[in-house]
């Protein structure tokens, strides 16, 4: 099962989704927003989608993007996202 929510928090607008499958080990969430990191078989992905998405939250939006996750307990990513522009200098 897949559930996504979402919710303001302060000034942010924060985007949950979860699952209840078998959860991502700790040594796995420590790379999951390493370019090209993947845990399939070598010519089978190439990893780069959680790190283009880590990328453009965190350095466009001046947002932040989470794992949250034991095995055996599903997994839960988190944004989170200003409501309000932040001016870059």
């Amino acid at each position: 099962m897949i559930r996504i929510s979402s919710e303001q928090v302060n000034e942010n607008a924060v985007i949950r989704i979860a699952d209840n499958g078998l959860g991502i080990s700790e040594k796995i969430q420590s790379r999951l927003f390493d370019p090209f990191f993947t845990t399939k078989l070598v010519g089978k992905g190439t990893g780069m989608g959680l790190s283009i998405s880590y990328q453009i939250i965190t350095e466009k939006h001046s947002g932040s993007l989470q794992c949250i996750s034991s095995p055996g307990q599903g997994a839960e990513f988190v944004i989170a996202i200003p409501i309000r522009a932040i001016k870059l200098a």
